[in-house]
């Protein structure tokens, strides 16, 4: 059975290492934040690790599932060095395609395998093990990985080379910020017309309008419920390198450029933590 060590225990990596464990893999942990590694030890079958070295120390997988590129690039540079050979790097973190061509460059210089493995599916797909899983990296590796991150997905696919699954969770930012924005407007629209919007999202959630955000926020959106769910400074991080990338690409998203300053505006309304549905807020609310 393969050794892993899980980097980054946030409200994704957290349920993801413990699917590793529970799937019998000897499981390592670390945590920039010590006690949230021997939290998660006092939960499942595995250790938490002082240091990244220890974690990455003899292990066949390293999982990293952190913040930003800064992030990546520190804890990479911790645990690189430490990697036995043949050893495979996977980076669940939502972060830019340049960096993942940077670490895959790396890794092959050192004699490790590496995918970016960015997710999509939210806190509630990490707990129940059903994440999408868009990679980047060569077809070899992925064989390798996938049986093991099967443990936390329902669908694991590799895009193409390194850098191809950043691009492809871009793309899928940029839908959902569209998407939200229309649903936000669409649910004003139906609480300001004076109809009962429960019902209203029960017909035309069998319709073609429906998706997932309809299905999970409709109805809090409708609330004024956002004190959950993937936060909006997280979003703001995804949709900057969205729109970097475009820049290189010359793809046009003036949409998501729109959108992408109406979180702007939800965050000066003190809404950073607040769920991506809170575009819905500013729509109610003048």
């Amino acid at each position: 059975m393969a050794k892993v060590a899980f980097l980054g225990l946030g409200v994704m990596g957290f349920p993801m290492a413990g699917h590793l464990a529970d799937a019998d893999r000897t499981t390592a942990v670390w945590n920039r934040t010590g006690e949230k590694a021997q939290s998660w030890a006092a939960r499942y079958s595995g250790r938490a690790a002082e240091s990244v070295a220890e974690a990455v120390g003899g292990a066949d997988f390293v999982f990293m599932c952190l913040g930003d590129d800064p992030d990546v690039r520190a804890v990479a540079a911790q645990a690189l060095p430490h990697m036995k050979p043949g050893a495979i790097l996977v980076d669940h973190t939502t972060a830019s395609p340049a960096l993942a061509r940077e670490l895959a460059a790396e890794c092959e210089e050192r004699g490790l395998g590496f995918l970016d493995a960015p997710v999509s599916g939210g806190q509630a797909g990490a707990e129940a093990g059903k994440l999408s899983i868009m990679c980047g990296g060569e077809q070899a590796t992925f064989d390798v990985a996938r049986p093991v991150m099967a443990s936390y997905a329902k669908a694991a696919l590799l895009i193409g080379p390194a850098g191809a699954g950043q691009l492809c969770k871009a793309v899928n930012q940029i839908c959902i910020a569209g998407l939200l924005q229309g649903l936000s407007e669409g649910m004003n629209f139906g609480l300001k017309a004076g109809l009962d919007m429960e019902k209203v999202i029960d017909v035309i959630g069998k319709g073609a309008a429906q998706s997932w955000q309809m299905d999970n926020r409709a109805a809090t959106m409708c609330k004024g419920e956002f004190d959950f769910g993937f936060a909006v400074d997280w979003m703001r991080k995804d949709l900057g390198i969205c729109l970097a990338e475009a820049k290189n690409n010359g793809a046009r998203l003036p949409v998501t450029a729109l959108v992408d300053q109406f979180y702007a505006q939800v965050q000066a309304r003190g809404g950073q933590r607040w769920d991506t549905s809170s575009l819905m807020h500013l729509v109610a609310n003048d």
